[in-house]
């Protein structure tokens, strides 16, 4: 029997997500074609913006490298919530109240706006309203939970300080923040990229953008060389493609985190829950045809530095026989995300002296709202010229006090690991067991290898083709992670995501 299924977790990484949706079909780019705006990423970001222009008569054109909703969207948590663990106390001290106003009501307001577009369109998206928790079992978080209660009550979200929680065990402290929701983010995505296409409007899956040239006239150039022309180009695509100005490899740091679908005894008491400090720990239920699966997340470690990654999942499986009675595993994912060196995301011009080329990124795992406060707010740069959240989002923003030590921690990571590529010798290594995978050597050069279950042997080069660091491998979604700035790749050397834009090459 299977290792993975004799522990009771599912042999091969599926979202819940992904495995209770169709699988679109829009069709790839196949000629140069104008338009009006051209959005670089099918994931919440661009289809939102879109179905936003789209209603204004705008004429958009939305590209996927992949399949739209497959990349973080896909394999969210899925809380629609403005309590992003302690970030209003955050945001007061490292930069001021008004910007902590500013981005509550932006994620508040993006809560409200979801919620309109699902009754407003009927979409069936599992949408409910949820209350959300942030509790501790640390005596030195108390005070910081206190002191986020007080921050968020002063920038305009009601928080409520607690000693306990609907949760099977006992906490030091929480908060709750009221009038929260859920949803099944692709029931919700693919509903609204529906709405898309028509009077001059597509959707193009399957066509990576490769480059961009600028001008009043921008044209974003695909894989296949052919070109769209467009007045404006948002880049949405979670890691820009394009970082010719905003040099985003040294301001974004890359994350992976997992989750479980799990099946339990008994009734799930309601609301979305996570902890303050670490290891991370994230409920929420979803309602399955088969009754309901509580989402169980956390285990975050920066893309590429996991070691053997499979334990994370071995981790949240013993948490979730720890406190619940659980009948089955029934599905174990995980995800990527970016962060800003000052931990609040970018959305807006790309650059404060080009006002044709937006970005929306660095959302750093709540996607949900952040996603769509983004789109509103490039919505309202389009057509308006200025927004009220613009300020707190603004991608040229500089605040050195608060996003230093981020900055010389992550860029020493990815100094060591340019080095480690270049320097490190590994010997070589003993044959390896089906589904197994290292760096190793073979006639004197270093190669990626992975043994597949059916035995055949998969080499690759191991430097990636971003920046040229060394590659890790991820045993737990048998993928080539960079540990600089994320690109990953499959064990045969494709591209899962960027910013690499090449694949790494088959040895």
């Amino acid at each position: 029997m299977n290792q993975t299924i004799e522990k009771g977790l599912p042999q091969l990484p599926e979202s819940y997500w992904m495995a209770t949706t169709p699988v679109t079909d829009y069709p790839s780019l196949e000629s140069d074609i104008e338009t009006d705006v051209a959005i670089v990423g099918g994931g919440l970001v661009g289809i939102t913006l879109a179905w936003f222009l789209k209603k204004e008569g705008v004429k958009v054109i939305v590209i996927d490298a992949d399949r739209i909703g497959q990349g973080t969207t896909g394999h969210t948590t899925a809380k629609i919530t403005s309590q992003h663990s302690l970030i209003y106390d955050r945001i007061i001290t490292k930069f001021s109240r008004e910007k902590a106003m500013q981005y509550a009501s932006a994620n508040e307001t993006a809560i409200r706006t979801i919620s309109e577009i699902i009754e407003d369109n009927d979409i069936q998206c599992d949408f409910c309203s949820q209350p959300a928790y942030v509790y501790t079992l640390m005596d030195e978080y108390v005070k910081k939970i206190e002191d986020e209660v007080s921050a968020a009550n002063s920038s305009g979200i009601k928080a409520v300080y607690l000693d306990s929680i609907p949760l099977p065990f006992s906490v030091k402290a929480a908060m709750r923040f009221d009038n929260q929701a859920q949803f099944h983010p692709r029931k919700y995505l693919l509903a609204l990229a529906k709405k898309i296409p028509g009077k001059g409007s597509f959707i193009f899956e399957k066509t990576k953008a490769v480059d961009l040239h600028e001008g009043a006239t921008c044209s974003v150039i695909t894989d296949k060389g052919h070109k769209i022309s467009a007045s404006r180009v948002i880049l949405a695509s979670h890691y820009p493609f394009y970082d010719r100005h905003g040099l985003y490899f040294a301001r974004l740091y890359p994350e992976r985190s997992y989750a479980l679908g799990v099946k339990i005894c008994g009734e799930y008491p309601g609301g979305m829950y996570i902890t303050a400090e670490d290891p991370a720990r994230s409920l929420r239920s979803q309602p399955d045809s088969n009754g309901e699966i509580v989402i169980i997340g956390g285990e975050h470690h920066k893309t590429g530095h996991g070691g053997n990654t499979f334990i994370h999942y071995e981790i949240l499986r013993d948490f979730s026989y720890s406190i619940y009675d659980v009948k089955q595993i029934t599905n174990r994912w995980s995800t990527q995300d970016y962060t800003t060196m000052d931990e609040l995301p970018y959305a807006g011009f790309i650059t404060s002296d080009r006002n044709n080329i937006f970005v929306a990124t660095g959302f750093g795992k709540w996607g949900m709202t952040n996603s769509t406060a983004s789109a509103m707010l490039i919505r309202d740069l389009i057509l308006k010229g200025n927004s009220p959240w613009s300020s707190v989002y603004d991608p040229s923003r500089f605040n050195p006090g608060a996003s230093a030590k981020n900055f010389v921690v992550e860029n020493a990571d990815v100094a060591k690991s340019l080095v480690s590529g270049i320097l490190n010798t590994n010997p070589p290594e003993a044959d390896l067991q089906p589904g197994e995978g290292r760096i190793t050597e073979i006639d004197d050069k270093k190669v990626g290898a992975y043994r597949d279950e059916k035995g055949k042997l998969h080499l690759v080069n191991t430097a990636c083709t971003h920046l040229g660091c060394e590659l890790k491998w991820n045993s737990a979604e048998l993928s080539w992670d960079c540990p600089c700035h994320g690109s990953r790749f499959t064990y045969e050397g494709d591209i899962i995501e960027g910013p690499a834009l090449k694949s790494i090459k088959k040895s």
